[in-house]
This record gives C-alpha cells, structure tokens and sequence, in this order.
C-alpha cells in the first residue's frame, strides 16, 4: 500500500477523454510552461524579502540599528505570527475570489512593506515593517500549494511543489549573490548598503507583482491557453482521480480539516522540517561568519548550501512522483540533513562545519515539498485540501519563531543545531506514524468496499465526505 494513498487502481477503471501517452505529456508540460516558471518567480521573491533580513545584518545593520542581544532574533521572529494568522483566512478567500486577482494582491502590499523597510532608522520601526511584512506574504505559498492542487491530480504534484519550493533555495543562493553586489551602493543617495538591498528586492517585487495581474490563470476551466480537448482532458482527469470529490464552498469542509487528527500530525511534520530551513535562510551568513570568515565571503559562501538545495529538491520530487511515494523521501532528507547538523554540533572548524552547513541544506530542502504534496493529496475534496494545506503551512510556520531563537551562542551554535536535530527526530517518527496509518486505512476501505460492493459509480453517494469516503484512497 503506497504511503500517500494513490487511489492510481480506481482511476483505471474510469475512461479519461481519449489521448496517447505522448499526448497527455504534452498537456501537462504545456501546463508546466504556462503556470510553473510564475508561481515559482513569486515565491522566489517572496523567500528573498522575508529572509534578506539575514543579508542586512551583517551587511551594516546590525550596527546602525543597534541590534544587540536577542534583539535580532525578536525582529526575525516577528514576522512569523501574522505571517501564520494570515494563512488559513487568506486560503479561504483565494476560494472566494480568484486566484489572478488574490495573490498579486497582496504581493503589492508586501512589496510595499519590503521597499518601505528602506527607511528603517531604529529599531522599533523594524519590528512593526517585519509585522507588516508577515502579514502581507502570509497567503502566498499556501495559496500557490493549494493553487498547483487545482491544477495537477495528486500523484503529479510532488514534482510540481518541489519546483515551485527550489524558488526558496534559489531566493538563499540568488540573495547571497545580491545582497554582495548591493553593498557596493553604501553611501549612495545617503543610503546605507543595507537600506538597498530592501529598496531593490521591493521594487523588483511591486514591478512583478503588477505584471501578475495580467500573466496568472485561475483554473483549468477557464484556461485559455488550453484548446477546448486539452481543457476536456484536464477537468476530466481531475475529476476522476479526486474520486469526483466536492469543489464547492462549504464550512462543513472547513470543519473536516480542523477536526481530523491526521492534520495536526502533518503540521508538527511539517514545522519540525521548516525549523531547520528558516535556521538555514535566517542565519547561514552569520554561521559561516562565526566560523572565521569574512562578512563578504560569507555572504558568497552561503550560496553552495542553497545551490544544493535546490537540485536535491528538484530531483526527489520526480522520483516522489514516479515511485508515488512520500513518507520514506520524507525521513530519508529529515535523516541526511540530522546528519549534518550532528557535524557542525560536534565540530568548530572551518572546514567542517561549512560542510555540515551544506549536508544540512541539501537534506531538509527536499522534504518541503514533498511533505506538502502528502499533506494536501490525503485531503479529499478542494476546499478541506485547501484548509489542511493553510493549516500545515499556517500553523508549521510557527516553527520560524523557534528558529529565530535557537542560534544565540556563537560560534558553535550548540542550542541551534541540538534543537533542530531533535525537531528532525520527531518529523522522522511522525512520519513513519502517519505511514502505517495510512495503509491501515485503505485496507479497512479496500475491504469495506469489496463486502458492501462499492464501486467508481457510486462515487456521487459518498461526494461530501472528503477523505473519509470509501472510495477516497
């Protein structure tokens, strides 16, 4: 029984609008071009405004903000509360309204947030624009999350998140790159280097954040890219392999999601996986300063962790689609990267501990995505799977705060990284929880469904229950 509850066996029995197999690659590549070079820009900024704050610091910040003691762990940390708030009622209202007009809507309003952080004189006003900040950006990645389940059936989707996810890692690398070309403006209009670096990056998000009114699509349905067969073809297999569930807005589908004990496993998953990638977005720079680098070397030597990141994403999201499975990619990348973190626990020198900061990356990047794709593919119907997915991210992204004060004693970090190897340790036996949980409970429905004789045309009975129809894998 495969871990994320392919229901692949009941959708054989169903006719799908009749295309080859070289024909059906072509349509969902066609939606590949269309929808995933986008989302994937959007969240690239979105990862960059939020974790450039990382760059600032030791860019000049730090000094001219007076940010002594925990001061910038409590700025850091600030912005993950509204940022959490916002997520839920925002995946609610994208249902409501339209994808094209929601979500570069308030990318507008953070992109303002971001380019009004240019005129950060102390440190108050920082913490308010980083409140600001996390309430702007909360609705963006549950809402592309939910936005690409829309789109692609279930056992496509780990492939497509990951790609959208790597934005994070390429946002690490690309912020890095910047941030070090940005200082050389110190000075420049009687701006500090770092005032730059958020002038910029929130002017580049306000230009593409308009051109989104007019680039993104809403739904398969109205797709004009898509001729009138391939618009047949997409409905149709989603339709099919969602076992026909409901689409329609209803708090009782709302009600499914907080109710069920399975969301709130996946969200403590999920938040013991995100500590270690905002520990790593947040304070990369400053690990690899504390270990005896410059400040400008540091913020090109932060790039490699991310690089490797992004490709490890890439890759055990296709193979997370093509082996239809998602805990064991989960526990392995939690693994690898416990890994790493246990090196640079029990290690001070350069050379070492730089390569720790990279394991740790390369292994925790990948289990975003694919953790995602398992939290929303067990969620039958589109509003409860829009729910789950707001809550998992919502509520695991609470984990940001515990990441923005685990790593206070330099330079061995031994609170940070004991922590996160601990957070990891819980996500890997969750998963294994959730796992065998999973295959219990599509046995008990395989064997309900033969004695009772329930079959794929009766899936119109049982179109409200979400995942706890018999048919719902």
């Amino acid at each position: 029984m495969q871990d994320n509850a392919s229901s692949s066996d009941i959708v054989k029995e169903e006719p799908i609008s009749a295309v080859g197999d070289a024909e059906e690659r072509r349509i969902w590549r066609k939606l590949d071009l269309y929808l995933l070079p986008f989302v994937s820009l959007l969240y690239l900024l979105s990862f960059l405004d939020r974790s450039n704050i990382g760059n600032a610091k030791i860019a000049g910040m730090s000094k001219d903000l007076h940010l002594v003691g925990l001061r910038y762990n409590l700025a850091a940390a600030l912005f993950f509360i509204p940022y959490c708030l916002a997520e839920v009622p925002s995946n609610i209202l994208l249902k409501l309204t339209r994808p094209s007009r929601w979500i570069p809507s308030i990318m507008v309003a953070w992109g303002l947030v971001m380019t009004l952080m240019c005129l950060v004189n102390s440190y108050h006003a920082l913490l308010v624009t980083r409140i600001f900040l996390g309430l702007a950006e909360g609705g963006l990645f549950p809402g592309v999350t939910y936005y690409i389940s829309l789109w692609y059936p279930r056992r496509m989707q780990a492939m497509r998140v990951a790609i959208f996810f790597s934005a994070a890692t390429i946002a690490g690398a690309f912020g890095g790159i910047l941030a070090y070309g940005i200082e050389h403006l110190e000075g420049k209009a009687g701006l500090p280097g770092w005032q730059w670096i958020f002038l910029i990056e929130g002017l580049v998000t306000i230009v593409v954040a308009f051109a989104s009114y007019f680039f993104m699509y809403d739904y398969p349905e109205t797709a004009k890219f898509l001729s009138a067969h391939e618009r047949k073809f997409v409905i149709q297999t989603l339709k099919i392999e969602s076992g026909n569930q409901a689409t329609h807005f209803d708090m009782k589908f709302f009600w499914q999601a907080v109710s069920d004990w399975k969301s709130y496993v996946q969200v403590i998953i999920y938040m013991g996986l995100l500590i270690p990638v905002y520990a790593v977005a947040l304070f990369t720079p400053s690990i690899i300063n504390a270990l005896g680098y410059s400040a400008a070397r540091a913020q090109l030597l932060s790039i490699p962790p991310f690089v490797c990141g992004c490709i490890c994403t890439i890759i055990v999201g296709i193979y997370s689609d093509k082996l239809q499975s998602r805990g064991p990619f989960v526990i392995l990348g939690a693994a690898v990267s416990m890994i790493g973190y246990i090196v640079a626990y029990t290690t001070s020198k350069p050379g070492p501990g730089y390569a720790a900061a990279v394991i740790a990356a390369t292994g925790v990047y990948p289990t975003i995505a694919v953790d995602l794709a398992w939290a929303g593919g067990n969620a039958g119907g589109d509003m409860k799977r829009g729910v789950v997915i707001a809550m998992v991210i919502g509520i695991g992204n609470l984990g940001g705060i515990c990441s923005s004060f685990i790593y206070y004693d330099p330079p061995r970090y031994h609170q940070g990284h004991g922590t996160i190897i601990g957070w990891l340790g819980l996500s890997i036996v969750l998963s294994l929880l959730l796992m065998w949980r999973y295959s219990v409970l599509n046995k008990k429905k395989e064997e309900l469904c033969a004695r009772e004789g329930i079959t794929m045309d009766m899936q119109d009975q049982y179109r409200d229950m979400g995942d706890k129809s018999p048919l719902f894998r």
